[in-house]
């Protein structure tokens, strides 16, 4: 039993640091794209166009404002759930701040900027990977603003093309009060004076950058993280190499750059685009990530463009609203943002049954604190059965330990004879030698699945438990902060944590109750005590205060059920000899004395 605990343990240990990266292989693959998905109206058909005349030069490709006078100016849009700031330089946001989410005592910023301005929604004139290389700068001259209403508002500005013919640049925002999404409309007008918008093969280019908040220090891929990702009917992972953008003509339905909380998603619903995602570096914010569309050359003296653009918490509330056309302002339909809040990997299913439960107990107790203690408790129960069959199995393995022992000290320097010899017996007894293991084994699934819900389940942010000990139990708690830029030394820890140490005082007093007298002092027995409750302390020190939670208080109540297993066990294991001597001796016909004997 020791050798099967200590392999129990290793291959624990093992799945504990392979999870996540086959999780990622195991996570569901993208299906090859269909044709392209068209989210509110499918596209006019075809009509043979004369051929694009060539390109424009767009490196020497300058726009002299006819109107040259135009002041600085800022628009700032409420509704209840933002508040918006844009600008009329380049007719961009500027600002879009979350008003019910804070972020260090502030609104969550989600357009992030360094030391340059954001180019939030900017249009450049030329090709995407000339914008992108920065080959071709964004548009910033000050247009004319019309405000039609609170949530309406339109820059415009006039044109020279390097022709000398005049056109016309619109660009118009309709924010919803209740919404983090809002429409931009992009129209490019010269009133039948030209025949063509080809800038070396684009329209246009619209981009947003440098960054999607909340602020950050690192992308550490646990606390916060940057992931970019299309949707063709199913969500689909795209790698960005920092080097070389993403380019994506596939045309899915929507692209997204996703943080552990907060999105950007972006909906063209025109009828040609493509797509690209780059992961640019940028002078005063720690990363960069760019979402850039394209707009192709198009044969026509007007552009009129539509997209909408989602920009706020990544949550299954806000997201779902665009599955049915009549809870949304914009009349979208199965649109698939709610793919955005959904859990991916293997444990997926374990996971969503884990956050059903965990909101259907903080619906009784608004406290998700108490609601972990609740759900902690609800698994324990469901795991008695199996923990109760270990306890039986560990008693068992006692009772046959003499037999395994004079098995092995018989077959001493033969380990085929001496596992041959093994195997039968244990099958003569009936006996499975890794029954007592199951349980620890199958928390492991649980284990996990709690982690990601801890990581990902966007309610838990900014949940407190403790007032002034546990604020947040999507991250780690402290109990004393070091000095900012200071770490300990080869542990980095940057603050001094309580429920580490006390999950390690609750994993060796679990240890202490569950071995058997038969354990007690042998190595194996010893490293499972002591030495698994350190190496994890070191692994557990800086995950979400919430798990830890879950772990310590799942020790303690299996601790508890442990002790009233044990209890009766040993009733049960008093009692059994007595039984048996109960059973009267009776002998066989004839009365033959060897007979007779043998049986006493």
């Amino acid at each position: 039993m020791e050798k099967n605990t200590v392999l129990a343990i290793v291959l624990s240990s093992l799945v504990i640091f392979g999870f996540y990266f086959i999780q990622d292989r195991l996570s569901p693959q993208p299906e090859q794209p269909p044709a392209p998905a068209y989210i509110d109206t499918p596209p006019a058909p075809v009509i043979p166009a004369a051929p694009i005349p060539a390109p424009l030069d767009e490196l020497t490709f300058v726009m002299p404002e006819l109107t040259d006078d135009i002041p600085y100016e800022r628009v700032v849009i409420e509704t209840d759930v933002a508040t918006i700031v844009l600008s009329n330089a380049g007719g961009n946001i500027v600002s879009f701040q979350l008003k019910h989410h804070l972020d260090a005592g502030e609104p969550v910023e989600m357009i992030l900027s360094g030391d340059n301005d954001p180019e939030a929604f900017a249009i450049a004139f030329g090709s995407m990977d000339n914008v992108i290389a920065g080959r071709v700068q964004s548009d910033r001259r000050n247009y004319q603003v019309r405000r039609e209403s609170n949530y309406i508002v339109e820059f415009s500005q006039i044109y020279q093309s390097p022709s000398a013919v005049p056109f016309t640049i619109t660009k118009r925002y309709v924010f919803n009060p209740n919404e983090y999404m809002f429409e931009l409309t992009v129209i490019l007008d010269s009133g039948h004076s030209m025949n063509s918008f080809n800038y070396n093969g684009a329209g246009y280019t619209l981009m947003f950058s440098p960054q999607i908040g909340p602020r950050f220090d690192k992308l550490d891929q646990r606390y916060e993280y940057r992931r970019y990702l299309t949707y063709r009917g199913k969500l689909s992972t795209e790698r960005v190499n920092e080097r070389a953008p993403t380019i994506i003509s596939s045309q899915p339905s929507w692209a997204a750059i996703a943080g552990k909380y907060f999105t950007l998603a972006a909906l063209p619903l025109t009828n040609q685009f493509e797509l690209a995602f780059a992961a640019h570096q940028e002078s005063g914010l720690p990363a960069g990530s760019r979402l850039y569309i394209m707009r192709p050359a198009v044969n026509s003296s007007r552009i009129e463009d539509r997209y909408l653009f989602y920009l706020g918490p990544k949550n299954e509330q806000n997201l779902s609203i665009y599955e049915r056309e009549y809870n949304n302002a914009f009349g979208q339909r199965e649109v698939g943002l709610v793919a955005l809040s959904d859990t991916r990997g293997f444990l997926a299913p374990l996971e969503r049954g884990l956050k059903w439960l965990l909101t259907v107990f903080h619906r009784l107790i608004p406290n998700y604190g108490v609601a972990i203690l609740l759900v902690t408790l609800v698994v324990r129960l469901i795991m008695f059965p199996l923990t109760k069959k270990g306890s039986e199995a560990t008693i068992r393995m006692q009772a046959l330990a003499p037999k395994i022992k004079e098995i092995q000290e018989r077959n001493k320097g033969n380990s085929q004879k001496m596992n041959a010899e093994m195997a039968e017996f244990y099958k003569r007894e009936g006996y499975n030698p890794l029954s007592g293991c199951l349980p620890m084994l199958l928390q492991l699934p649980i284990f996990f699945a709690m982690y990601n819900l801890f990581n990902s389940h966007f309610e838990l942010r900014g949940a407190m438990f403790i007032p002034g000990w546990i604020p947040d139990l999507s991250r780690p708690e402290s109990i004393l902060d070091f000095p900012e830029g200071f770490s300990l030394p080869f542990l980095g820890w940057t603050a001094l944590r309580l429920l580490p140490f006390i999950y390690v005082a609750s994993q060796m007093l679990y240890g202490k109750v569950v071995q058997t007298p038969t354990q007690q002092g042998g190595a194996q027995m010893k490293i499972m005590l002591y030495a698994m409750p350190i190496m994890f302390f070191f692994i557990l020190y800086d995950v979400p205060s919430g798990l830890l939670i879950y772990w310590i208080t799942s020790n303690v109540l299996t601790l508890v059920q442990q002790v009233i297993l044990n209890k009766y066990m040993i009733r049960k294991k008093a009692l059994a000899p007595v039984v048996q001597e109960s059973k009267p001796v009776i002998a066989p016909p004839g009365g033959g004395s060897k007979k007779k004997k043998k049986n006493r």
